[in-house]
């Protein structure tokens, strides 16, 4: 009788064990098979984490619809809209009611083949003296193109115009491709303006991204009128451009500051091999030599994902999520939300969260898969609301608010 006993008591505590086993290893997200299954996380939570869920419900509104590709947004003092259309080099105003302005006039014009055109804006942190605003467009030129920032006086009116045209950053050489030229801007509290750079894709561009004497695949960090900061990592020296900040990146889509003001980007990988990378002064993320993916093809790009004096991205996806477009959020709206990562997602057609603790991603989910859209930009705004831009030739403005459970 007591052997009786000690096996039930046994058996119970290990049936009262098994469901709290299992809960104790959490479901990723992902669990499609990996691209580039021989390629294996350099560190626990690097890549596939844990599955989670908002719980606050989400009410998507339509703004606005009718763009031609939308590539991203900003907002002005008033709460109106800057809205730019890549492959037509235009640049609209938009009112909260959807209402559109003529495109503002007097914008340079754009090689808008491919992933080229009018890309970024942003208003300039003194738009209220000064009224400038900012964009990153593919310049065409002699011998091909590349990107340009660019800033002008935005006159406000029925008729929007800009006046006092600079081109503040070219970057350089001039290549003949239609693809990965980066174009995100970031402004720092500090009186920076970091600009994400891509490696033009093609072989010649390719080889460049750790070449510091090219702008092709690096963060470059310049001032607002497009001089040097001195303290860049790479002043003073004659093999390298002045303007670099960090190199080995292979397309940067996506970039914002965290709460602390530090630079984080997404990048473009392959097949397989999106990077969240958290980009600091001086260091090589690695593209072309390490990486997570491979040719579109299936053919190898990296013969190893580690090498000395390359970093490691914080978190990796295979596959992909076509990343484009960040914000850390910071509002109040959904304090549920509070420091987490939403990327769009163009292949993935999602609104992508990302749940980071110690700087390491410990929860991932994917928002308005429903809609089967390519989310191409996605904005915090000044209301704590989330803005988004779907990427098509009929490309809406969405707003996600709570809803009533």
């Amino acid at each position: 009788m007591r052997h009786g006993l000690v096996t039930s008591l046994i058996a119970s505590l290990l049936l009262g064990a098994a469901p709290e086993a299992a809960a104790q290893t959490p479901r990723p997200l992902e669990t499609a098979p990996p691209n580039v299954p021989e390629f294996k996380p350099a560190f626990p939570q690097q890549t596939r984490a844990p599955a989670v869920k908002t719980r606050t419900p989400i009410v998507v509104t339509e703004l606005a619809s009718g763009f031609n590709k939308p590539w991203a947004l900003a907002f002005l003092p008033d709460g109106r809209f800057l809205v730019t259309e890549k492959p037509t080099g235009s640049l609209y105003i938009v009112t909260a009611a959807g209402k559109k302005s003529p495109p503002v006039a007097g914008l340079p014009k754009v090689d808008g083949r491919g992933q080229g055109g009018l890309l970024d804006v942003e208003v300039g942190p003194d738009y209220a003296k000064s009224g400038l605003i900012y964009w990153t467009y593919y310049e065409p030129r002699e011998g091909g193109n590349g990107l340009a920032v660019a800033r002008a006086k935005l006159v406000d009116g029925p008729k929007p115009r800009i006046e006092g045209l600079q081109v503040i950053f070219r970057m350089q050489p001039t290549l003949e491709s239609t693809m990965h030229a980066g174009g995100r801007l970031v402004f720092t509290p500090d009186g920076k303006l970091f600009v994400t750079l891509g490696e033009r894709s093609i072989l010649p561009g390719r080889v460049q991204a750790q070449d510091l004497k090219s702008d092709f695949g690096k963060v470059v960090r310049i001032l607002p009128d497009g001089a040097i900061p001195q303290d860049n990592p790479f002043v003073g020296r004659k093999d390298a451009r002045p303007e670099i900040w960090s190199s080995g990146h292979r397309n940067i889509l996506s970039a914002a500051l965290d709460a602390r003001n530090r630079l984080w980007i997404v990048e473009m990988g392959p097949r397989g091999g999106d990077e969240l990378n958290r980009p600091e002064a001086g260091k090589d993320y690695g593209w072309p030599t390490i990486g997570y993916g491979e040719e579109y093809s299936g053919e190898p790009i990296h013969k190893t994902t580690q090498a000395a004096g390359m970093e490691q991205p914080v978190y990796y996806w295979d596959p992909v999520i076509s990343p484009s477009g960040l914000t850390i959020y910071s509002g109040a709206l959904f304090p549920e939300w509070k420091g987490n990562f939403f990327i769009g997602g163009l292949s993935s057609q999602a609104l992508v969260r990302l749940v980071l603790k110690d700087d390491r991603v410990v929860g991932e989910e994917r928002l308005l898969t429903e809609r089967k859209a390519r989310i191409r930009e996605v904005v915090q705004g000044p209301d704590g609301a989330l803005y988004l831009l779907t990427d098509d030739s009929n490309g809406r403005l969405w707003k996600l608010t709570p809803g009533t459970p």
